[in-house]
């Protein structure tokens, strides 16, 4: 508690722009597959589209992966422009897709529209909700990560119970409510709270002049220790270079894969072990559950433990319930298996939330993340593709997770071999420039 008080004190706008960055990850829901699964049934009932469940599948395929465009431009925006405009200017941008959608009646105009809310929420709007805590935070950032990460899990569970009650109703009744609480709720939100964090050393003012002696001298103080660690990191290139970029970017897309395809598939994977449909939703509430649990632990001992090691727990696990689920046939076993996924995906979360800003440092953080987030997000719209192909080939989907369960073994070998780096790497050839700055201007 010592460590989280003293965490609170020394950042306290920091902890405003986590629940502001929960809150705008929360309205990504419509952007993302589970968002668009509260109303699929009833786009295909809707005469206005004449969709089938093969037409709109494939529909959702392309816009993900043009949505998933969208990252590389987002990523340059937020160094460039700062939090406040980017994350104010997407909400209202997805809101008013949303709202386009419930007055569209030809299929091909709503296959443009869900490109858009793919671009905007699944991959624009995820990418600087997770810069939003990078930006902000310096050093050891597995805490505020696991507490955001936490905040999410609220925020996404309460968003389907408010949803609940217009199961029934016309698809466009809840559509329409989403859009207009993003317009009217969350747009303002993102205007008032979000601010950008204050860089280490300014350089001249927004007159192009430099400011007193003396606060150049606060300032120097002030680079002296934090610029390594605030306002200076690897370039998207310069993170590129390194293995750990690749390894935590595969990490999370084998993961994005293997969810996304058991998410469509779970219940078709449970009753060929021959559990009944309720078991599917148990198994949701079960590994939910041991996730709120465990983020604040798994955020504690990424304080405590390298990451790289971390992330190797996480994929033996997860490798290890993948090997073991074509044989389960038991109440006892399933139950065993959703407490390990659980562990395993809130352990991968929070490392992926937590790397980027960690390992390369805050300047060229929206891009880096950009890059990352569009990984997952094409490995995500591949996930479904592998299953259906696997089960239509072998009539089982034992052999896409044995493969996988291989391919994720493999990423916690290189786990526990990899380095992970740090921004004071790159920013410590930084450090003569501004001190010569400095003391040229004082002359």
């Amino acid at each position: 508690m010592s460590r989280i008080w003293a965490a609170l004190r020394s950042n306290p706008y920091g902890w405003v722009m986590v629940c502001v960055a929960a809150l705008a990850m929360v309205a990504t829901l419509p952007g993302r597959t589970h968002g668009l699964g509260m109303i699929t049934e009833r786009l295909l009932a809707d005469p206005a589209f004449g969709l089938d469940r093969v037409t709109y599948a494939d529909m959702n395929l392309w816009a993900t992966l043009l949505g998933g465009l969208f990252c590389l431009p987002c990523g340059y925006l937020i160094d460039r422009y700062g939090l406040r405009i980017t994350l104010t200017v997407t909400v209202a941008a997805l809101g008013m897709a949303v709202v386009a959608m419930t007055r569209l009646t030809g299929w091909w105009s709503l296959f443009v529209v869900i490109v858009l809310t793919r671009g905007f929420g699944q991959s624009a709007l995820s990418i600087i909700s997770i810069t939003m805590v990078g930006k902000w935070f310096t050093g050891k950032m597995s805490l505020p990560m696991a507490v955001y990460s936490l905040l999410l899990s609220f925020g996404f569970a309460y968003s389907a119970q408010l949803a609940k009650p217009f199961a029934t109703d016309d698809w466009r009744v809840l559509w329409g409510g989403m859009g207009w609480i993003l317009l009217l709720v969350m747009t303002p939100v993102a205007l008032l709270l979000t601010r950008d964090p204050v860089p280490a050393f300014t350089g001249p003012d927004s007159t192009g002049s430099l400011p007193d002696r003396e606060a150049r001298i606060d300032q120097l103080l002030i680079a002296s220790d934090d610029v390594g660690k605030a306002d200076v990191g690897f370039t998207l290139a310069q993170a590129m270079r390194t293995p750990a970029f690749w390894l935590f970017g595969l990490a999370i897309s084998v993961i994005a894969l293997i969810g996304s395809g058991k998410s469509l598939f779970n219940e078709s994977v449970l009753k060929q072990q021959g559990f009944p449909p309720e078991v599917f939703y148990n198994l949701i509430t079960l590994t939910g559950m041991v996730g709120l649990a465990v983020k604040l632990p798994v955020g504690w001992l990424g304080q405590h433990w390298p990451l790289n090691r971390l992330q190797a727990v996480g994929m033996f696990l997860l490798a290890a319930c993948l090997v073991w689920l074509p044989f389960i046939h038991s109440t006892w076993a399933i139950t065993v298996y959703g407490i390990g996924t659980g562990i395993s995906g809130t352990i991968t979360t929070v490392l992926f939330f937590t790397v980027w800003g960690q390992a390369y440092g805050r300047k060229h953080l929206g891009q880096i993340q950009s890059v990352a987030q569009m990984m997952t997000v094409l490995a995500s719209a591949a996930g479904p593709k592998v299953f259906a192909e696997c089960f239509e080939r072998y009539h089982s989907y034992a052999p896409a997770f044995q493969v996988l369960a291989g391919v994720v073994a493999v990423l916690g070998i290189w786990s526990l071999i990899v380095r992970v780096p740090s921004p004071e790497e790159v920013s410590q050839t930084s450090q003569v420039p501004i001190t010569l700055t400095v003391q040229e201007s004082s002359i």
